[in-house]
This record gives C-alpha cells, structure tokens and sequence, in this order.
C-alpha cells in the first residue's frame, strides 16, 4: 500500500492538503476517486483514512482532502482556523474541487503511472455529497458520483442562526465534539441565498448524464433519509443502496476505534459502482 500527502498552494493565502493512497499490485488502469468530507469534517477524521485504503486496495487510488476552508490547518486534526469555517461557502469547495482535478489530470500530483485519470470519480460523505453532485453534475471530467448520506438541500441553516447573523454579521453553531462554538459569516448564507438554482441539488442529478450512486444508512437523521429518496427519485440514473443499522458515520467514531459491518459494506458499495466502470 502506498500514501503519499501533497499541498497545493492556492490563492487567498489558502492551502489544499490531501493524501493519495494507491495499491500498484492492484492492476493498471485504476480509477481515481475523489473522497469530499462533510460539515465539521477533515480528512483525517476517524474511519477516512481507513476507507482510502480500503478503496486502494480494491484497485481505486483514493484522494482524501481538507477543502482549503474547512477551519483544519497544519496540525491537520484540530480546528485551529475558526475564521477560515466562518466563511467557508459551497463555492468555495467547487472551486477546490477544481483546482484539485486539475492537479490530478494536468500530472502535478504524485500519481502513479497505474492510475487512468480519465475514469474520475468524486465521493462524498454528508455535506461532501452535496459538493460532488454540485461539481460533478454534467462535468465531462467526472465519469460518476457517489454520496454516503450526502445532503439534498444544500440550506444548513435555521432561522435562529439567521437571525444570529442578520443581527450581528456572525452566527455560531457548536461542535459537540470539540465543544467549540463554529462561527458562520454572512458570507455562507449569502451563497446559499443567491445561487439557489445554481445549487438546486435535485435538478442538477435530474439533468446529469452521468451515473450517481447513493449510499444511504438507514439509521441516519431523518432529513437526510428521506434526502435521500429525493435524490433517487428525481436522478436520471441512480442506483439507492440502503445500509440497515447505520448512522451518519456508519458506526464509526472519531479517534477511529476499528470499522464496523455498515462501514464495510459502504466500501463494497461503492468498489461495485466504480470498479465495473473501468475502462
């Protein structure tokens, strides 16, 4: 198994930062999949890193990434960029996304020759799920999309934290982990706001040409549940795979403590979507 951590240096005194996990002994012409996390998410929270390597070993060279402002530095586990999350915006992650792909595909990331980078693949887990319909959607770059209980609305935010940010510029939601307050600026709801069709997640999976996967526990908060069976019914071409007994996470936790049979089987999941699509 082989990792290797990169950062690419990106405007507005931003850093994206990620990991490539690739398996060689696992053939040529790997697939290359790109693992979005969610709100108050890293890439090196609990199971990710473990899910790359999973997908790595499988034969699909996984790239875990923190967007340049999800409120994680240098020390890569602890939000010690609390203002960066404060005006972190969908547009923003797009824009990381962007300039990710083209990274990857323009071959200033230590890919290996074993890798076929016209066969991408975007992830996301929660709210990443909601950034990689919103990239990947009609994207000639993308060849599919896979969700673990992604958002079908891209609107986080209730009235009380809006009236917070209406009134004084600056709303915060907590972080039961943590326990810190998570500042979101004006900034955030004005890019829901204003780009409420552009962000329209259930038309943009109903007008793509491309594949989309959902992965869904069933045990999941109720809102994403029922998302979920909005996002397959408006998709052009979806597959919706129910996981019994799973939570937001899949059972895992945050230090990582082991996988758990939720986990393992949203691995297989998504290995079926994307491997069968190789070229």
């Amino acid at each position: 198994m082989g990792q290797q951590a990169f950062s690419i240096p990106v405007d507005e005194g931003l850093t994206l930062r990620g990991n490539v996990h690739t398996e060689a002994s696992a053939g040529n012409g790997q697939p290359l999949l790109l693992f979005c996390h969610g709100f108050k998410g890293f890439k090196d929270w609990g199971s990710f890193p473990y899910v790359a390597d999973s997908l790595a070993n499988r034969g699909i060279t996984t790239i875990r990434f923190n967007f340049t402002c999800n409120g994680v530095g240098e020390s890569l586990t602890e939000f010690d960029e609390l203002e960066k999350f404060g005006r972190n915006t969908y547009a923003r992650e797009i824009a990381d996304l962007q300039i990710l792909t083209e990274w990857a595909l323009s071959g200033r990331l230590p890919l290996p020759a074993h890798v076929d980078t016209g066969r991408l693949f975007v992830l996301g887990h929660s709210k990443g799920g909601g950034d990689a319909i919103l990239f990947g959607a009609g994207n000639s770059k993308v060849a599919g999309i896979i969700t673990w209980n992604g958002i079908a609305d891209v609107n986080l935010f209730d009235e009380k934290l809006r009236r917070q940010i209406a009134d004084n510029g600056v709303g915060y939601i907590p972080n039961a982990r943590t326990g810190q307050n998570m500042p979101i600026s004006r900034a955030v709801i004005d890019d829901v706001d204003q780009n409420r069709e552009a962000y329209d997640l259930l038309k943009k999976v109903a007008m793509m040409p491309q594949p989309l996967c959902i992965i869904q526990g069933k045990n999941d908060f109720a809102r994403l549940v029922k998302g979920a069976e909005r996002l397959h019914q408006a998709a052009k071409n979806s597959e919706l795979a129910w996981i019994e007994g799973a939570d937001h996470t899949f059972g895992a936790k945050h230090p990582f403590l082991g996988s758990t049979p939720q986990l393992e089987e949203a691995i297989e999941r998504t290995a079926s979507f994307v491997l069968p699509m190789r070229a």
